[in-house]
C-alpha cells in the first residue's frame, strides 16, 4: 500500500473514474447529477496518508483504538489522539465524535462506531442498516457543523464487524448522495471521499457507485 501523502487534487472524483474506464456506466435507479460526480471521490489508499480536512475512523465503542483502520489511525496520529479520545466517554453505535488529527496529515478525525452485523441482525434485521446509515449521516452532519469541506470515509463495519461488503457500500453511497442532495446541505461539502483498503471493498464500490447511488457521467 502507498506510503506517500496524497493531496485532495490527486484524489479522483467519479467523473474522472468514468473517463478513465475504472467505473462503467450502468442503468441507475436515480438520475445522473454532474455536481455529485464532481464532488464524490473513491480510491484505494491508506487513509492515514490523505491530506484532507477530515478522515473518518471506523472506531469501536471505547474510542481507545483497536485493530484494522482504527489501530492504523491511532498509530499514525500519535499518543495525543488516545488522550483526546479518553475524554469523549466512548461512543454508541451509529453516533460520531470528533477530535484533532495531531500527527496525521488531515486536520480532524471523526470517530464513528458501526454495527456488529450479526449481533444487531439477531436483535432486529432492520438494525444493521439503520445504524450504518446513521454512522454516515452523523459524520456528515458533524463535518458540516465544524466547517469541514473535505471528508474521507474508511469502510465502516466491514472486516471483523462482518457487514457484507456490497451491502455496506450501497448504504454508504446512498446515504452520502441523500445528504448532499438535501437543500440544507447543498454546497456545504466540497469533497466526500470513499477511501478503500481491501480488494473486496474496491470491487463492491466499483459495482455499487454507478448502479445505485451516484449514477453516471458518460466518458
Amino acid at each position: 500500500m502507498a506510503t506517500s501523502l496524497k493531496s485532495l487534487a490527486e484524489i479522483p472524483v467519479l467523473s474522472r473514474l468514468y473517463r478513465q474506464g475504472i467505473l462503467h456506466p450502468s442503468t441507475s435507479t436515480k438520475q445522473p447529477v454532474q455536481r455529485l460526480n464532481d464532488s464524490v471521490a473513491s480510491l484505494q489508499y491508506d487513509i492515514t496518508k490523505l491530506k484532507v480536512d477530515c478522515i473518518v475512523n471506523a472506531a469501536n465503542r471505547s474510542l481507545l483504538g483497536g485493530g484494522g483502520v482504527d489501530g492504523a489511525i491511532h498509530r499514525a496520529a500519535g499518543p495525543q489522539l488516545l488522550e483526546a479520545c479518553r475524554y469523549l466517554d466512548g461512543c454508541d453505535p451509529g453516533d460520531a465524535k470528533i477530535t484533532p488529527a495531531y500527527e496525521l496529515p488531515s486536520e480532524r478525525v471523526i470517530h464513528t462506531v458501526g454495527p456488529i452485523y450479526r449481533l444487531e441482525n439477531n436483535r432486529d434485521p432492520r438494525r444493521p442498516e439503520i445504524l450504518l446509515r446513521s454512522c454516515y449521516r452523523r459524520s456528515l452532519e458533524l463535518a458540516v457543523r465544524k466547517g469541514i469541506k473535505s471528508i474521507a470515509f474508511s469502510c465502516i463495519s466491514t472486516g471483523v464487524y462482518g457487514y457484507p461488503n456490497e451491502a455496506a457500500a450501497f448504504i454508504a453511497a446512498d446515504e452520502v448522495r441523500n445528504f448532499l442532495e438535501e437543500p440544507e446541505s447543498a454546497g456545504k461539502l466540497d469533497r466526500v471521499i470513499f477511501c478503500l483498503f481491501q480488494p473486496e471493498d474496491v470491487a463492491a464500490y466499483e459495482k455499487v457507485l454507478p448502479y445505485v447511488s451516484l449514477s453516471h457521467t458518460k466518458p
